[in-house]
């Protein structure tokens, strides 16, 4: 990797991430159907939020492991209230963006699930979501 392409990866993360941070807002999903957010406003894109039982720390540093227990995702970012993480296809090595936004005052985590290239995603994405919220359940720190 060149220097310009490491730079514009690192900017257009620190961007998305900061940005969020001060906007309590993860980005929109794009029309394409390979993406979901807890804050789409549409069905096709809508995943419901990550409501939070017990310690909000707890809830945490279960999302955190369960993101890592996840093969081929790395936390690349964590900020605040933000969390960025990288999962990557294991053939073609294609790299989808994971933002979870923690609102304390709420007890939620909003989270959103986006490919990085492409127009389709096989429901990758949600089933992302989805296995993160069945793991989480498990461990008991969400509903």
């Amino acid at each position: 990797m060149n220097f310009k392409t490491i730079f514009y990866i690192t900017f257009m993360i620190f961007g998305t991430i900061s940005h969020a941070a001060e906007k309590k807002s993860l980005p929109p999903c794009p029309n394409s159907p390979n993406c979901v957010s807890s804050l789409a406003t549409d069905q096709a894109h809508f995943i419901a939020p990550f409501k939070i039982v017990g310690a909000i720390d707890t809830a945490s540093v279960a999302l955190k492991n369960a993101l890592l227990s996840q093969s081929r995702t790395v936390i690349t970012l964590e900020v605040e209230n933000t969390l960025h993480a990288e999962a990557t296809s294991l053939i073609f090595r294609f790299v989808d963006d994971v933002d979870v936004l923690l609102d304390s005052e709420a007890r939620v985590f909003h989270i959103r699930s986006a490919s990085r290239v492409g127009y389709g995603d096989f429901g990758v994405n949600r089933k992302r979501v989805e296995n993160l919220r069945s793991q989480l359940q498990a461990a008991g720190v969400i509903e």
